[in-house]
């Protein structure tokens, strides 16, 4: 057990966050060699019908996608 709140154990296999993670500007993260980032921003949805909601869905699947935050096919 460690005193400080972030910390990589001996071996390097684990590292625990009990605080803050923060990358900086330029620094990347990623699972499974594929690069993390926040998704484009998705309006709230104003449809009125079905269909402009699976279009508005739709938009946000493929935000999701494009941020590497959900797998594609």
């Amino acid at each position: 057990m460690s005193n400080v709140k972030n910390y990589t154990e001996q071996g390097g296999e684990k590292t625990v966050i009990g605080g803050t993670l923060e990358v900086a500007t330029g620094g990347k993260l990623a699972f499974n060699g594929i690069e993390l980032k926040p998704a484009a921003l998705q309006a709230d949805s104003v449809a009125a019908t079905v269909a402009d909601l699976v279009t508005d869905f739709n938009a946000l699947l493929a935000k999701l996608k494009a941020a590497g935050l959900m797998a594609s096919e």
